[in-house]
């Protein structure tokens, strides 16, 4: 009982440190590991993705200028009501 209590008394700052920087390398060591798990998509599901975020952004832009367009024109005529 007494040695866990003198073993927890003589943690001091460089071990604490010490155990900081082995976590860190655990960490990368751990990263790496999974990174060379990856799949990386083929061109030509690269080329696909890229095209249908570039289409799925056009269509919400076309649709965000139309509502744009649709309320402005509403408030516009709201405004042009009490003249």
């Amino acid at each position: 009982m007494a040695n866990k209590e003198v073993a927890k008394a003589k943690t001091g700052f460089f071990t604490k440190v010490g155990n900081f920087f082995k976590g860190i390398g655990k960490y990368f060591k751990e990263v790496f590991a999974e990174v060379k798990q990856l799949t990386w998509p083929t061109k030509k599901e690269l080329i696909n993705y890229c095209l249908a975020v570039i289409a799925f952004c056009a269509l919400m832009a076309i649709i965000i200028g139309l509502l744009d367009l649709a309320f402005g024109s509403f408030f516009q005529f709201l405004a042009n009501l009490g003249k």
